[in-house]
């Protein structure tokens, strides 16, 4: 188990290297909040699902097939377990906050933060059962998240959701999956240079946000503390549980366990933003946990290592 924990010490290092890089772009200002929200887009709209579609860029494998609807299943009850959590554990009389603290437990840096690890820990097939967490993620979070955060269902959009670039990329790969279409050398080259920015983008994305974060606002902040536990601890050990109950092993349980373990999504602090929550204590949970993150995904990875 030690061996496992130090692997994937040193790969979350990595990561907080590149942090690191985007906290000292921010300080210096070689990133502001125009340059941010540009890459963000960019990320969101281009590398993320250019990542999604590499990933899936195989061919059609009946163990695999089977592999990704256990991964589907996996996603689902860990999300599952984490809603559970939020609604019985988790309370407070300005909505506005409790709002922030039930996404934050629920919703993880699956993307940003996970996939990259993935990557490093279990190369193109952690990508592969990655894309599926992250297709369940998006499904949720503009679903379900985007209600928490607005405590209106008028605002939910089915054409949204259906729309959402990595929803849509998901669609295209898995059509490529089950075809085995290759695509020609000329269009996939091109996809997997962008999807090489996975890593170090989103990290110094979250380096830069950690630059002007307020943390004192969750120093004196008891329920953030609450929040970070089952953000990083409960829920993904509880997740962990249960997946084991169901029978489900290898890399299957360990990438979804990588999503499960990373910290508060960055969606906690723009849902935030855009359905006039506690923006604040948003930036703070998200920046707290990534740096708490340090620990608790070496320690809780290396421990899924030991049992697949």
């Amino acid at each position: 188990m030690l061996q496992n924990m130090l692997t994937v010490g040193e790969q979350v290092l990595i990561l907080f290297i590149l942090i690191a890089m985007g906290y000292t772009c921010g300080k210096t200002k070689l990133i502001n909040s125009t340059v941010s929200s540009g890459l963000t887009n960019i990320v969101m709209y281009f590398v993320m699902p250019c990542v999604i579609i590499n990933a899936y860029q195989r061919s059609y494998d009946p163990t695999m097939l089977k592999g990704l609807l256990l991964a589907f299943l996996a996603a689902f009850l860990c999300h599952f377990v984490s809603i559970l959590l939020s609604r019985l554990l988790l309370h407070d009389p300005d909505k506005r906050r409790e709002s922030v603290y039930r996404f934050a437990i629920v919703f993880s840096n699956a993307g940003f933060m996970a996939l990259p690890l993935q990557q490093a820990v279990l190369g193109d097939v952690g990508v592969f059962y990655g894309a599926t967490y992250i297709t369940v993620y998006n499904l949720l979070a503009l679903s379900y998240g985007i209600y928490t955060m607005s405590r209106d269902r008028k605002v939910l959009s089915f054409r949204g959701l259906m729309l959402n670039p990595a929803i849509l990329s998901v669609i295209v790969g898995l059509i490529f999956f089950f075809t085995s279409f290759k695509l020609p050398h000329v269009i996939a080259a091109p996809i997997q240079y962008v999807a090489a920015l996975n890593t170090p983008l989103p990290m110094m994305l979250i380096g830069f946000y950690l630059s002007n974060a307020k943390l004192g606002k969750v120093l004196r902040d008891k329920k953030s503390y609450w929040t970070m536990l089952l953000r990083l601890v409960i829920s993904p050990l509880i997740s962990l549980g249960l997946i084991m109950l169901l029978g489900i092993r290898g890399d299957v349980m360990v990438a979804s366990l990588i999503s499960a373990s990373a910290p508060a999504a960055a969606f906690t602090s723009m849902f935030a933003e855009k359905y006039n929550c506690d923006i604040d204590l948003s930036v703070g949970l998200v920046s707290f946990t990534t740096l708490l993150s340090i620990i608790t995904m070496p320690v809780i990875i290396g421990f899924v290592q030991t049992l697949g």
